[in-house]
């Protein structure tokens, strides 16, 4: 019995040096909009606190690499990304993470840089902060919304067109920077299981902007990163997400995140290890219909689902469940993305 239990122990303190905090930004301005950025003073703040409460923030590629071999991360890692590449990046933030020494990875777009968009970098830019601690990875050719197939598109008309905007942006990087490190931020977040498994097949990961830690439990085509931006900016809503766990989250159906059919109350069926979570303190939460209590199908396996049709566009669902054993949240989250109901998509 003592056996078991210091094995358990032993297993629980092992998973939990697992989890890492993935950061996403976006704009670190005052004059940017307030949905995509933070203020420089929080920006300031919030690497301090980094810095000052002893969290290790190492390259994202550090992340992916020890996620894949299932290898230790020291307790309190964090990684640091910012979608598109714009000005203020270099400008106001770069410094101040230079400043700290923390390393960060740039997931850029090509189109914006070839048609010299004023509020985005240059090459020339890009460079200069990738010989001083940025990765550049890929964000996609001209951010679009990649799982929406043209009019007349055939499903393996779409998957070819999609493959060959992410590996001839994978290349422009490559050429310029030097950077391959096939790691691909889906832009808006959007994605699907065929554009997962594409990914898989030519050797990517890539990451979503659904909430949770990041670890051994995370599929690698769909790493999830805390946005920090709006109302997610100042640095006591922050805290907490710094302090997540990974949620080991041992199966789930669906998977896919883009619904069909109609089909617009997804029923999630989650299975987890049990080890360091009561069942009771798990709770969910649907994106614009408030908390849910999951319906346990077994010790070990919930659903949980929406009440009403989820709105056309992005939704999630999240669910978050204290550790027994030591402060944190275990935290995941599901994506969903749905056209209109006569099969359109919203516009952005």
């Amino acid at each position: 019995m003592v056996k078991r239990v210091l094995l358990a122990l032993i297993g629980l303190m092992t998973f939990s040096a697992h989890a890492v905090v993935i950061l996403q930004y976006h704009h670190v301005s005052e004059t940017t909009p307030a949905a995509t950025s933070v203020t420089p003073a929080q920006f300031r703040e919030q690497m301090q606190f980094l810095a000052d409460d002893g969290f290790k923030v190492i390259p994202l590629s550090q992340v992916v690499e020890a996620i894949k071999q299932k290898q230790d991360l020291p307790a309190k890692t964090v990684a640091i990304t910012f979608d598109d590449g714009y000005r203020s990046i270099a400008t106001t933030a770069h410094p101040i993470l230079k400043e700290f020494g923390f390393p960060y990875t740039l997931f850029v777009a090509i189109e914006p840089i070839k048609q010299k968009f004023t509020e985005m970098m240059t090459w020339d830019e890009l460079i200069t902060l990738s010989k001083e601690g940025a990765d550049i990875a890929n964000h996609s050719w001209a951010h679009e919304h990649l799982i929406r197939a043209l009019e007349n598109e055939s499903q393996a008309q779409w998957l070819a067109r999609v493959k060959a905007n992410i590996l001839d942006t994978e290349k422009a990087i490559a050429d310029a920077t030097g950077h391959n490190f096939k790691m691909l931020a889906y832009p808006y977040g959007e994605y699907n299981q065929a554009l997962q498994d594409m990914l898989t097949e030519n050797g990517f990961v890539a990451l979503g902007q659904q909430s949770g830690a990041a670890g051994p439990y995370s599929p690698l085509t769909a790493l999830p990163r805390f946005p920090v931006a709006g109302q997610y900016a100042d640095l006591k809503s922050l805290k907490a997400k710094l302090y997540s766990l990974n949620m080991p989250v041992i199966a789930q159906s669906p998977s896919d995140p883009e619904l069909k059919g109609g089909h617009w109350r997804p029923e999630l069926k989650v299975t987890l290890d049990m080890s360091d979570i009561s069942a009771k303190q798990v709770m969910c939460y649907i994106q614009g219909q408030g908390s849910k209590q999951p319906t346990w199908l077994s010790e070990s396996e919930f659903s949980v689902q929406a009440d009403l049709a989820l709105p056309a566009g992005r939704s999630r669902y999240n669910c978050t469940a204290p550790s027994k054993a030591r402060n944190g949240y275990y935290w995941f989250s599901q994506p969903w993305v749905r056209p209109k109901d006569d099969g359109s998509w919203v516009k952005e």
